[in-house]
């Protein structure tokens, strides 16, 4: 079988850096060499279109969808990522080393979604700065929309499927279990989960290893 070709080569890697973002990041010298040359077209194809402001060493993956008019700008910090599939229309501002892994969807709505430095969203979750009324007199297309911006703070952990909804402030060092829906604000270090999420635990209560100590 013939050896595949450098571009091929570099194609699978890619492919590869667009679903998990930290490859590049992480990635040796040599292949740096290629891949921020990649990087800046894609970032000078998007700044061309978009409201974008985007960091010299963030990483944008090809298939990911940023939408950025005029007063909702996009902005995203310094070895921040937003992995393959993601969806994303300001205004929204990414923080330092803030990750979006696959299929996430974030819209900003009005007044905005921030996401603080070193959060972790995995994939699938949604996050909308926006709802509509539902007074039954009217049809659901002719309702007001509202949005009240959603905050996100500092090393947060937000579990894949999870569901954030407008007006809802996460605060720093929180964890969202998986496919959790948050409907009102999460306290410094607490572990949510549920639909509606609850508070189940907190961070500062687990041992190195992640579990729960129980009674002391």
């Amino acid at each position: 079988m013939d050896e595949p070709t450098v571009a091929a080569r570099q194609q699978a890697q890619c492919e590869r850096m667009a679903w998990m973002p930290w490859l590049y990041h992480r990635a040796k010298p040599s292949v740096r060499a290629w891949a921020e040359p990649w990087q800046r077209e894609i970032h000078a194809r998007l700044t061309a279109l978009e409201a974008v402001e985007l960091e010299a060493d963030c990483f944008v993956a090809p298939s990911a969808r940023i939408f950025a008019e005029p007063n909702r700008t996009v902005e995203v910090g310094t070895r921040a990522s937003i992995a393959a599939e993601c969806f994303v229309h300001g205004p929204v501002t990414l923080a330092a080393e803030v990750s979006l892994n696959p299929r996430v969807y974030v819209d900003g709505g009005r007044a905005g979604v921030t996401i603080g430095p070193g959060t972790r969203v995995a994939t699938g979750t949604h996050i909308f700065a926006f709802d509509h009324g539902l007074d039954p007199r009217a049809p659901i297309r002719d309702q007001p929309v509202r949005s009240r911006g959603i905050r996100i703070g500092a090393d947060v952990w937000i579990g894949a499927g999870a569901g954030i909804t407008d007006g809802v402030t996460i605060h720093d060092h929180a964890v969202v279990a998986m496919h959790a829906v948050v409907t009102r604000d999460v306290p410094e270090y607490a572990i949510v989960a549920g639909v509606p999420a609850v508070v189940v635990g907190d961070r500062r209560s687990m041992t190195p290893h992640g579990a729960d100590p129980g009674p002391t």
